[in-house]
């Protein structure tokens, strides 16, 4: 619990690289004092990404990793502690970025050290933490991929599914695209025929994009964010739309980029950009996740609780690795509720046996 607080206390928003870095450093001297090889892959942009390696006291012969995979930025800007405090009551523990995912982090950090001080470490463990996961992982995901193509399994320490803390066995791909209108302004009262509104263009082409979705398919589209115009006296010379795309199969990808990209103006004196396309593969449930899951599942039995299986909507870096071919189990940090939400938290009784389940997963892997 002082390790959880001490990063808490560190707030780390994506996009303030001074202060992402300096929860990185906090970490990096606690996993070397666990006997971690530290090696930081310095970003401009973001935070740096942590590389820990862990090597077992008796190596067999060349075994792959097990890589352990989380980040360490939060959505919180700077100054939320002050009305969010990290605090410790009834059983809860919240602060911003406690469950998603810090607690994750330190349950990863925890799970390895014990297994090193029982000297049970089979295999290398490698731990990735980034600095740009809560705004898409641009930097980081040349280098979790090349270091995923390398290990036997990987798992994700973003938060469990629920308070009953299912694995995540499938996440849906994420998609952003943003559409861009240029009209032609005039004045509203005195020339109205001249004028041609982007905004009335874009209401119309988002009434299109509104029939992508499939929910048959698990294929959903929503307009998140509309911006446009000057003012209600003039024609629009401008607008434009965020959408957010989710799709639960990697081949929809290729069909919601045609979709989009075939959209075509309605008023020819309008010009019309599609911007975007998929930052996130869906992390499908293949089989060798449902083996991960079901050995995790025999083990939490043995340990004197059930573990149950879900599927999600929103995406992680495990999108990634399983998109790879790697089996990928996700879900495996913490325990709680309201991620990215002022009652952020996380159950204490269940650190300790999930922490567990977590080394077990490690050792047996």
């Amino acid at each position: 619990m002082d390790r959880i607080r001490r990063l808490v206390e560190i707030e780390s928003p994506s996009d303030d690289k001074p202060s992402v870095d300096r929860c990185t450093e906090a970490v990096a001297d606690l996993a070397s004092s666990l006997g971690a090889k530290v090696r930081r892959h310095r970003q401009r942009a973001f935070g740096d990404v942590l590389e820990l390696r862990f090597e077992p006291a008796r190596r067999k012969k060349n075994p792959a990793p097990v890589m352990l995979l989380g980040h360490l930025d939060t959505v919180w800007p700077l100054g939320t502690l002050s009305g969010m405090p990290f605090r410790i009551a009834k059983g809860w523990a919240w602060g911003p970025g406690v469950l998603d995912m810090k607690a994750g982090v330190v349950m990863g950090l925890t799970a390895i050290e014990a297994l090193c001080a029982t000297d049970t470490l089979e295999r290398p463990a490698v731990f990735l933490l980034n600095g740009d996961e809560e705004v898409g992982s641009t930097v980081s995901r040349p280098i979790t991929e090349k270091l995923a193509r390398q290990c036997a399994a990987v798992f994700v320490l973003e938060p469990a599914q629920g308070l009953d803390g299912a694995y995540k066995t499938a996440r849906k791909g994420v998609g952003d695209y943003t559409l861009r209108v240029k009209g032609v302004a005039a004045h509203a009262g005195v020339d109205f025929q001249k004028g041609h509104s982007a905004i009335h263009e874009l209401a119309w082409q988002l009434e299109k994009v509104r029939g992508f979705t499939e929910l048959d398919r698990g294929l959903t589209v929503n307009a998140g964010v509309i911006r446009g115009g000057t003012r209600t006296n003039v024609i629009a010379a401008e607008a434009e739309a965020e959408i957010d795309v989710r799709i639960a199969r990697a081949k929809d990808a290729e069909r919601i980029e045609r979709k989009f990209h075939s959209l075509r103006v309605r008023d020819r004196s309008c010009v019309l950009q599609v911007e975007g396309g998929m930052n996130r593969p869906p992390m499908e449930r293949s089989r060798g996740t449902v083996a991960l899951f079901r050995r995790a599942a025999t083990l939490a039995a043995e340990m004197g609780f059930s573990l149950a299986e879900a599927a999600t909507g929103g995406g992680s870096d495990g999108n990634f690795t399983a998109a790879l071919g790697v089996p990928t189990l996700d879900g495996m940090g913490a325990v709680g509720e309201g991620a990215h939400a002022s009652h952020e938290s996380v159950l204490l009784n269940q650190l300790a046996p999930r922490t567990a389940l977590l080394a077990e997963m490690i050792r047996t892997t």
